[in-house]
């Protein structure tokens, strides 16, 4: 099945330095009542560099088993360790993930045909369908858009891309010479409607963690190429898409959702929580949004 919608992002909450199931189960209803497309669990957003492994491995499980099926459940896999990143992807396709998000390997810089032989090694070792996830700013490389070009085509397994590199033009050219059943995916929430309006097929979305409907309508409005109406959602997201980055990812769209009774105030080490000055610049734009 075609990857395509309002996937997000989700957050995992804490209590305790424990993760909050009871925090999770309200996520859950909030994004199946809203109308997502799907959920991304332990990525970027879901801080999956701080979660432990039988961590990681109960949410997945959880959050599968409470799904029952009415949503599509993408799991953060990657790592910049081969092996592990293989053992994780194979847990997630045991767990009944439908798609493993494998990011670049971070740190250790590798050239092109270095990326070209990891991902096409993770998709030989497993029978999951794999998403990479391209986001320079996190990682210090990028996959270009001939290499992902590339392994769309000798990989089947390899069926998205979830594009946060920034560049509009290397994303426009997958857009154009992947093959047509390959997706892209925008990883930045305030490209969303450039991406989609050059062929874009959804978004793995920060913002809609705080607003799923609105983020569901914009991006099915540009799969039905209503673009007028997509244009006028992307306009009135502007304020709470800067707003959800204004610092470093999660630690806004965490504290959002504290102000809007969802979860505890909680995040872990390194990110900390904001400075009292900008959490009102939170707060401002939140009630502006009739979130609060």
């Amino acid at each position: 099945m075609k990857i395509q919608g309002s996937i997000v992002a989700l957050v995992t909450p804490f209590k305790n330095n424990d993760i909050d199931y009871n925090a999770v189960d309200r996520l859950l209803k909030f994004h199946l009542e809203s109308k997502t497309d799907g959920i991304l669990l332990c990525g970027t957003t879901g801080e999956s560099p701080v979660l432990a492994s039988d961590e990681k491995e109960y949410f997945v499980r959880y959050v599968i088993q409470k799904i029952e099926g009415k949503l599509p459940i993408m799991v953060g896999t990657g790592t910049n360790n081969l092996s592990k990143t293989i053992s994780s992807t194979l847990k997630a396709q045991q767990l009944g993930a439908g798609q493993a998000l494998v990011i670049t390997p971070y740190y250790n810089k590798p050239n092109q045909k270095g990326m070209y032989y990891y991902f096409k090694k993770v998709a030989e070792e497993t029978d999951i369908p794999i998403v990479i996830y391209n986001v320079p700013g996190r990682t210090g490389v990028n996959i270009s858009a001939e290499t992902t070009i590339r392994l769309a085509e000798d990989c089947r397994q390899i069926v998205a891309i979830k594009e946060a590199s920034g560049n509009l033009a290397q994303i426009t050219q997958i857009i154009k010479y992947a093959p047509k059943d390959f997706s892209v995916l925008s990883g930045e929430d305030m490209l969303n409607l450039p991406i989609m309006c050059c062929g874009g097929k959804g978004a793995v979305s920060v913002t809609a963690n705080v607003v799923p409907e609105m983020m569901s309508k914009l991006i099915n409005y540009c799969l039905k190429k209503d673009y007028d109406k997509a244009l006028k959602i992307h306009l009135d997201l502007l304020e709470i898409n800067k707003m959800l980055f204004i610092d470093t990812n999660p630690i806004p769209v965490k504290e959002s959702l504290h102000l809007m009774g969802y979860i505890e105030r909680e995040i872990r080490l390194p990110l900390y929580f904001l400075e009292n000055d900008t959490l009102e610049e939170v707060e401002k734009v939140l009630r502006e949004y009739k979130l609060i």
